[in-house]
């Protein structure tokens, strides 16, 4: 398992694993208590893989800060989200030294330590690795849509025209 299926759904506490897709919405299984749920496309929801912290240099993924927290941890359990903000920013400093301070707030320190532990408590921490390199892969396969893209319009104004 890798971070691509792993969701955040605002309103919702904990991490969720997408389970199933169907034309209304999809059905999630809770990290925390195993219980599923179908959530509609009206929900604020977001993947993991996704999800990018800000930097004085640009953005960097999420599943590179957790990573980093894991070698740090050596893939244990990293301090408490409960810890006071200025305990929260120092750790952090130490796992991404140039992130923005101004742009990530104490709270999304608290979701990013909190979500690392929820994942590494399921034992998913180990599998962050091959998540980095998926994105890669998948670039190419991006790269080959526009392509298709023309054949398409020519195909569709060779009807038009007759």
């Amino acid at each position: 398992m890798n971070l691509t299926k792993i969701l955040a759904i605002s309103g919702k506490p904990g991490l969720y694993e997408l389970k199933v897709q169907t034309r209304t919405g999809f059905v999630a299984e809770s990290l925390i208590d195993g219980k599923k749920i179908t959530v509609n496309l009206k929900s604020n929801v977001s993947l993991l893989s996704e999800i990018s912290i800000y930097t004085y240099a640009g953005e960097k993924p999420l599943t590179e800060v957790m990573q980093q927290i894991a070698v740090k941890e050596n893939k244990g359990q990293a301090i408490s989200h409960k810890e006071d903000n200025a305990t929260l920013a120092a750790y952090f400093k130490q796992i991404l030294p140039d992130y923005d301070e101004e742009r990530v707030y104490p709270s999304d320190i608290k979701k990013v330590l909190n979500w690392y532990n929820t994942l590494q408590a399921k034992g998913l921490v180990t599998d962050l690795a091959p998540a980095v390199e998926e994105p890669k892969e998948e670039a190419p396969a991006a790269a080959e849509k526009p392509k298709k893209a023309p054949a398409a319009k020519k195909a569709k104004a060779k009807k038009e025209e007759e």
